[in-house]
């Protein structure tokens, strides 16, 4: 009887264990998912950016400088061999780049007043939206996933698996001031 009871506890500890390690590679893959839709929302921000400026460009001809570091940033953003770390760090910059972009428009009435401009700046306000989103969703899911890893009992399944603490995405100090605007 001592026999089959040991045999029940040691089967019911594999049995938890397998549990243990199967929630880990879960939200693991949440996380990594949820790294993927910021991708997937920097390179639909990346596909508006070319039709947004070719619209202003025919109003403000002087803004070179400013369609250039759009430019650069939206390559930056789209390509594939980047790191995310990377694509969010030229996003944060973009940011900066589009608020001035923005404010460059208000001096045209006509180009406010486009029909296209209008409807590729909601397009592009609503990306942002989920930019935003999914930058929240990954912060979360990474809390989830580093809160498994570190507390007790799943810790010890994740050194065994070899989980490693995942870091989240922050916003630099320098891009969560308010852009200045000089003309």
């Amino acid at each position: 009887m001592a026999l089959i009871i040991t045999g029940v506890i040691v089967v019911l500890l594999i049995i938890w264990i397998i549990a243990l390690y199967n929630g880990l590679v879960s939200q693991r893959n949440l996380v990594d998912e949820a790294a993927s839709q910021i991708d997937v929302q920097l390179q639909r921000r990346g596909d508006l950016l070319p039709n947004l400026l070719e619209t202003v460009k025919g109003y403000a001809k002087h803004e070179q400088e400013t369609f250039a570091k759009v430019t650069e940033m939206r390559t930056q953003i789209t390509d594939p061999n980047a790191s995310l770390g990377d694509k969010v760090k030229a996003d944060n910059e973009l940011t900066g780049a589009l608020n001035h972009l923005f404010a460059v428009s208000e001096n045209y009435p006509e180009l406010k007043a486009n029909q296209n401009f209008i409807a590729l700046q909601e397009e592009l306000s609503n990306t942002e939206n989920k930019i935003a989103f999914s930058r929240q969703n990954f912060n979360s899911n990474v809390m989830i996933y580093n809160n498994k890893i570190q507390t007790f009992p799943s810790n010890l399944v994740a050194k065994f698996g070899n989980f490693a603490v995942r870091g989240y995405l922050e916003v630099p100090e320098k891009t969560k001031e308010v852009p200045q605007m000089k003309f």
